[in-house]
Formats: structure tokens, C-alpha cells, sequence
């Protein structure tokens, strides 16, 4: 685990299950405890079974609760720091405005600290192979598929984004096994955007998610997902918060294509900047 574990305890505490969530709770208020006792001692301190320890220690990523206790140690035990801080109605508008962005680099980190490798190079190469590519989302999500739609364009890749949901259950009609859709939705589980999910599905095409929860209908569908983690706070959403790592993994996808896409990607690119040369005074 090269990041800190505490923190990611948190970034995936919203994603975890009651249990997981209990046990959770115990880590982060006592990692000098983990350290110190058994899998057997916590298991019985919490009330739940040795297996359920064990489990929540995969979902972090370690081999076993061992491999969590040698990590607990080797990092600096201290309280974990909330880097988020609640705004408060007395904020001068600096204060707040620091405070936004201490949110957003929060929400980036935490985002990073539970990507997966794999389904990232399992999304990059579906949208490298694609006939064709189409992004999806509804509400505002929709924002999200439509800057995919304007970062891909250039890359050579046929793509499309549109933003009547009633024009995206038809265009989701049409695809081939040989396309992938790229389905955006923060809850995974907007009845638009998984009627829309459904349809691409039944076309055979792939679908990459992107979603803030493992175990929403849409992450179910999906044949990758990619989570981003954010938190709640009075005067944003949860859903509001996690946009800007929306955007950043909409961006490290359309990287990535760029790079294995050099030759086409650039030829692409000229034509782009050609075709909107004259908007410009």
C-alpha cells in the first residue's frame, strides 16, 4: 500500500457496508489497537466473525489483517487530519473559497488512493479498440459526458454525447458489440441513466462506468467501473463535489487514448484547431 491507510479507510468509508463500516469506525479511532491485538481480539471486541476482518481488509487492498497491522505500523500513527473543513457562515469569502479548494484536492487524492490499475487499463483499452464511442449521463452528469464528448473528439475516435436523455436511449439503440459507452452517474442509480444502461447493454456493446458507488445497478452492469470518492458537506452535495474527479478521469482516459493514438490523435487534433481558427478574433 504506497498510500497512507487511514485515509483510505475514509475515502471508501461512504462505498462500505454496516459492518465494514463498524469495523471501520474501530480502526480509525484506534489504529494503535490494531497494531497491538489480533484478528481474533477485534473480531470478538466488534462482534463479528474473524472472516469479516479478513474481508474488510482485502476491500482495502491487503492480503490479510496482518498485512494491515504491518502497513498500521509502519506509518506514522497520529490522528488523521480532516483536511475538509466544514464552511461556516462567518467565512470571509477567502476563507471559504480555501476552503473549496482544500475540498477539491481532497476529493482528487481520495479519488487517486482507490483507483484501480486495472480498470483503468481495462478502460483504456475498450475505448482504444472501440468501433465507436458514445457518452452518456443525465442531470448534471450530463456536463460530464459532454466534455468527454469535446476532450475525444480530437483524438481520432468516433464518438458522440447528446443531451436529451430521449436522444440518448436512441442512440444506445444503435450500438454494436463493437462500441462502448462510457455511462456517467455519481449514484449509480438514476432511472434514466440506467434505463439508458440497459439499452446498451442489450446491444452488446461495453459499457465503462463512472460512479461513485461499487454496488449501484450501474456499477453492476458495467463491465468496468471507475469510483470516484467525495464527501458531503452543508452547502454541496456529495454529487457536486465529486465532478472535479469526473473531469480528471475523463482526462486521464483521453490521455491515455492520446498517447497510444499519437499518429491519428494528432492529425485529428490539426483538423479540430483548423475547423474553430476563425471563431477566434
Amino acid at each position: 500500500m504506497t498510500q497512507n491507510t487511514l485515509r483510505k479507510i475514509q475515502s471508501m468509508y461512504p462505498r462500505l457496508s454496516d459492518k465494514e463500516k463498524k469495523i471501520a469506525d474501530f480502526v480509525l479511532e484506534n489504529p494503535d489497537h490494531i497494531i497491538q491485538n489480533t484478528i481474533n481480539g477485534v473480531a470478538e471486541q466488534l462482534h463479528v466473525a474473524d472472516a469479516t476482518v479478513f474481508r474488510f481488509c482485502k476491500r482495502l487492498g491487503f492480503k490479510g489483517y496482518q498485512a494491515m497491522k504491518i502497513a498500521l505500523a509502519q506509518e506514522a500513527i497520529a490522528p488523521l487530519k480532516q483536511i475538509h473543513e466544514e464552511i461556516q457562515e462567518g467565512d470571509s469569502e477567502e476563507t471559504i473559497t480555501s476552503k473549496i479548494f482544500k475540498s477539491n484536492i481532497q476529493t482528487l487524492e481520495n479519488t487517486e488512493n482507490i483507483l484501480e490499475a486495472q480498470s483503468l487499463e481495462s478502460a483504456v483499452d475498450l475505448l482504444h479498440t472501440a468501433s465507436e464511442v458514445y457518452f452518456f449521463g443525465t442531470g448534471g452528469s450530463m456536463i460530464i459526458a459532454m466534455d468527454a464528448y469535446h476532450k475525444f473528439v480530437r483524438t481520432g475516435v468516433k464518438c458522440y454525447s447528446f443531451i436529451d436523455s430521449h436522444f440518448q436511449l436512441m442512440a444506445a439503440s444503435q450500438m454494436k458489440p463493437t462500441d462502448v459507452a462510457v455511462i456517467v452517474s455519481h449514484s449509480g442509480k438514476n432511472r434514466d441513466t440506467l434505463n439508458i444502461a440497459r439499452v446498451v447493454h442489450e446491444s452488446g456493446a461495453k459499457i465503462v462506468a463512472i460512479t461513485g458507488f461499487p454496488k449501484s445497478n450501474l456499477a453492476q452492469i458495467a463491465e468496468v467501473s471507475l469510483f470516484t470518492s467525495s464527501e458531503e458537506t452543508e452547502y454541496r452535495s456529495e454529487a457536486l463535489s465529486s465532478r472535479i474527479a469526473q473531469l480528471s478521469l475523463i482526462d486521464a482516459l483521453y490521455v491515455n487514448i492520446m498517447v497510444l493514438r499519437k499518429d491519428t490523435s494528432t492529425d485529428a487534433m490539426k483538423k479540430v484547431r483548423h475547423a474553430i481558427l476563425n471563431t477566434r478574433i
